[in-house]
């Protein structure tokens, strides 16, 4: 992993008492609360290797409940939400998996609603730092540290074009974007990160376009 400045080293302000077992558990979880959308009424946690076999002790479980909770990875609330939580009405549940990942601190959460569910997988990869590398099913490459769309479409030809065209119509750059299917012709995912905030009228335009079924915005 390459760090751009010194305070990509340094990392983040965040609850201890470790970078990649809290502060970064706790942007996984807050990244699944952004896409979302909104509170859940549950939430399934699976653990994988060190998390796994720690969680307990480096206080994983309170930092991605927290997140969930929409708490900052300096929030002090972070200490006591999983009773935060309980008293919520929240139903939170642990997995500890014995499954190989592919990298030691990954956690798979699924949480949902009567309104609809949502999956992803996360890894803390260090100094707070995380990747989302998974999505309902999609592979993907989504830091949570900078502004991104998120765009379910039609796997057609153009769909890709169109939209990096509305975005270069409003100057907005694009620092990162990569494409994922299941299968080829059927639905698609972009997840594209930026280097500015996007207006809402922008992603209103977005999801007027041909083969566009989803559009979804995450925030620094």
């Amino acid at each position: 992993m390459k760090y751009r400045s010194v305070f990509d080293i340094i990392g983040p302000i965040m609850i201890g008492p470790s970078s990649s077992h809290t502060g970064g558990a706790a942007r996984i979880g807050k990244v699944a609360r952004s896409l979302f959308g909104r509170k859940p009424k549950w939430a399934h946690i699976s653990f994988y290797g060190s998390f796994a076999k720690t969680y307990k002790g480096h206080g994983t479980d309170v930092a991605i409940v927290g997140g969930l909770l929409n708490f900052d990875t300096f929030d002090e609330r972070i200490k006591t939400s999983l009773q935060i939580a309980k008293e919520e009405g929240i139903d939170i549940t642990f997995q500890e998996e014995e499954a190989i990942p592919n990298h030691p601190n990954t956690a798979r959460i699924r949480l949902g609603d009567e309104k609809g569910e949502l999956e992803l997988v996360g890894i803390s990869i260090g100094g707070g730092k995380i990747e989302i590398t998974e999505l309902n099913g999609f592979e993907l490459k989504l830091s949570g540290h900078h502004p991104a769309l998120l765009v379910v479409h039609n796997d057609r030809y153009g769909a890709i074009a169109s939209v990096a065209n509305v975005l270069a119509k409003y100057a907005i750059n694009i620092g990162h974007m990569e494409v994922s299917r299941k299968e080829k012709g059927k639905q698609a995912l972009m997840t594209i990160e930026v280097d500015q905030n996007i207006d809402s009228s922008i992603i209103d335009e977005l999801k007027t376009l041909p083969h566009i079924i989803e559009v979804t915005k995450i925030m620094d």
